[in-house]
């Protein structure tokens, strides 16, 4: 049988690595099209507790990279984030042993990376935020363990803008439902942010960290 290597995918780290043990790791996943520098820029205003780990989707797509096709195209499947997030999964259980913790921040498409890295492990991570993102439904497949995660309500931070123009009104309603239902909540409304991420924002996730993470 050939053996599929794992996935090494480009990581950009905010410490060198002789720094990194017994630290807490925060893991971040860019939105559509973008890469593993786009987020980088939110370290400097984030716990300096953190080691802070920014990866790169695996498909390359246009001006960036995807981690699995839009919700809205044909080739879309529950499976592609499945396959996708396995590979993440996989490659985060060959860094996370050196640290005290993992918590998870994905931005748009990240949200959904994160959030189905949450319902696979539900124990594995001590909190997860959301960035004008989306969950995605699970379809029954077994990989999403919903039940095991709504017993355990990990902290769970949702910032947006009301009048996002990109994630839709159905993915918003599904999103809301969904953590609601299963996880410890903190949700907040922006206005006048659009699809991106402000200064009130990173203020407000700075503190949800320091609070659920490094005082938790």
């Amino acid at each position: 049988m050939p053996t599929t290597a794992p996935w090494n995918p480009t990581v950009l780290w905010s410490k060198p690595e002789a720094e990194r043990a017994g630290t807490p790791l925060l893991v971040l996943f860019h939105g559509y099209l973008a890469n593993e520098e786009d987020l980088m820029g939110l370290a400097d205003h984030l716990p300096s507790e953190f080691t802070i780990a920014s990866v790169r989707a695996p498909q390359a797509q246009g001006p960036g990279y995807t981690w699995f096709p839009l919700m809205n195209e044909p080739d879309f499947s529950v499976q592609r984030v499945v396959d996708a997030v396995t590979d993440v999964s996989d490659w985060l259980d060959g860094v996370k042993g050196v640290h005290s913790s993992v918590s998870l921040l994905g931005f748009s498409m990240g949200m959904a990376v994160a959030s189905t890295l949450l319902r696979h492990r539900p124990a594995d991570f001590a909190a997860v935020v959301g960035l004008s993102g989306f969950v995605v439904p699970s379809d029954g497949n077994p990989f999403f363990k919903d039940g095991e995660l709504a017993a355990g309500r990990v902290p769970f931070f949702w910032g947006r803008d009301q009048a996002d123009p990109v994630i839709d009104a159905p993915r918003i309603e599904f999103t809301h439902a969904w953590l609601n239902e299963h996880t410890a909540l903190t949700k907040i409304l922006y206005s006048n942010m659009g699809h991106g991420i402000n200064m009130q924002e990173l203020g407000h996730v700075k503190e949800f960290l320091t609070h659920m993470v490094l005082k938790g």
